[in-house]
């Protein structure tokens, strides 16, 4: 008990640890007082056209069609065009039909718009005519949204791999670490000691961030909870092979980021891009964020149908990754 007492007073002079406590938790507050934001309607097309230029039926098909500037003359709708930070598609009357006006560094799906748009315009009334149906959304959490939810909140489990990480790493720098070797304290009651304090750093985190930022079903708690417990007990055990395996400070930053990538960057990669079906999308699960992330965001979006499938995989690494810690620190005191 005493032990665990000392271990948490070197998280007042672990700035790293503090800051990788708080972080997730203010990014989920900002999420949270943007709730109210349709973060689909970001994605929308944004026109700027000159004042008294549109005709009134082409300026209220635009309007329909997306975000619409009116602007005094033209030379400032050719400097808002010209901007690359606006993305804006410059529309001016021509005839009977309207022409756009680009700047020619788009992107790519603002370019296609860019250059379809009179087509469009043409076409107005034959696709007025046609049968549209619309799906509404489930609930108002739309994909970005969810997406930098599950981001932040897996962001706050891994607290527990930077807290075990730099504590181990500043004991070696001040020479506590020699000091340890000394304490009538056994290997066994050591690594149980930064496993207790990462696994609940990292569920303390994780549990505030996801209190501002999320919204729990009462049948989702228990899944919930057994996703937060195993993530966060594989987050502090990358963080003590990280502590003990680094030979210095620098070694051990740089490896906490290269992890932290691995921990968030392939997850988001395969599950944007690869098709949950394939095989490619099954080996992701080699890594054991990848079930954390999956799992989140079926939690999120009320397709937890797997989440037997990501708990069983969390649990597997758990044991096995416990095991090579166990297996190599062993190796190496003989």
């Amino acid at each position: 008990m005493k032990g665990l007492k000392y271990q948490l007073k070197n998280i007042r002079r672990d700035k790293m640890s503090i800051l990788s406590f708080c972080l997730p938790i203010l990014v989920g507050l900002a999420i949270n007082l943007f709730s109210g934001v349709n973060f689909s309607s970001l994605s929308e097309p944004s026109f700027c056209v000159v004042k008294n230029d549109l005709s009134e039926s082409a300026m209220e098909w635009l309007q329909i069609n997306g975000n619409v500037t009116t602007l005094p003359d033209m030379v400032s709708l050719k400097n808002m065009v010209n901007d690359p930070a606006t993305q804006t598609i410059g529309v001016l009357q021509d005839g009977n039909s309207i022409k756009t006006l680009l700047s020619g560094d788009e992107l790519q799906i603002n370019m296609v718009i860019g250059n379809t748009l009179p087509q469009l315009y043409a076409e107005r009334e034959d696709a007025a005519s046609s049968k549209v149906t619309i799906i509404p959304a489930a609930d108002n959490n739309d994909a970005l949204k969810s997406l930098l939810i599950v981001i932040t909140v897996v962001t706050a489990m891994f607290m527990g791999c930077t807290f075990n990480a730099m504590n181990i790493i500043g004991e070696k720098e001040d020479g506590i670490s020699l000091i340890n070797e000394v304490l009538p304290i056994t290997k066994r009651e050591y690594v149980a000691q930064k496993i207790t304090l990462g696994f609940a750093g990292g569920i303390l985190s994780t549990l505030l961030t996801a209190c501002v930022c999320m919204k729990i079903a009462v049948s989702q708690i228990i899944p919930w909870l057994l996703l937060v417990v195993l993530s966060a007990f594989i987050a502090a055990l990358a963080g003590l092979f990280i502590g003990c395996f680094s030979g210095g400070l620098m070694a051990g930053i740089v490896s906490i980021k290269i992890v932290m990538i691995l921990f968030l960057a392939p997850p988001i990669l395969f599950y944007l891009v690869v098709p949950s079906d394939s095989v490619l999308f099954a080996v992701s699960y080699l890594l054991p964020s990848s079930a954390t992330f999956y799992g989140l965001m079926n939690l999120l979006t009320g397709t937890a149908q797997n989440m037997g499938i990501h708990l069983f995989i969390l649990f597997v690494h758990c044991i096995v990754w416990f095991l090579l810690f166990l297996f190599i620190d062993r190796c190496r005191n003989k």
